[in-house]
């Protein structure tokens, strides 16, 4: 998957029930941080920033993508609107600007 940006726009994944969102996110993130092949880059937008701050259930999933190379960016007008500039415990603020650059420079896997 080298090369490959994830943009990672909700807590859940899919739509429908958010339980069930949340817990195929978290199996996915768990499953990716095991496999051989990561994406370079992971994209947090929306809600999709709450994953990277304290509180989040999937912390650990996301700082082992984060040590074995995976770059995690995180929304820096999503991280304020909701409040979360001082909670972002993984991966480091990003404009849109930089993000429209990183996925136009990548193969983007919409989440």
């Amino acid at each position: 998957m080298s090369g490959k940006v994830f943009l990672v726009q909700s807590k859940e994944l899919g739509r429908g029930d958010d339980r069930l969102g949340g817990l195929l996110m978290a199996s996915m993130l768990r499953l990716l941080g095991e496999n051989d092949e990561r994406p370079a880059s992971m994209i947090f937008l929306n809600t999709g920033v709450y994953l990277l701050c304290e509180g989040s259930q999937v912390l650990d999933y996301i700082t082992r993508l984060e040590e074995r190379g995976t770059e995690m960016l995180a929304c820096t007008t999503c991280l304020e609107y909701f409040g979360l500039t001082d909670k972002l415990r993984v991966g480091k603020p990003t404009t849109m600007f930089k993000s429209i650059q990183q996925m136009m420079s990548s193969e983007t896997i919409s989440l």
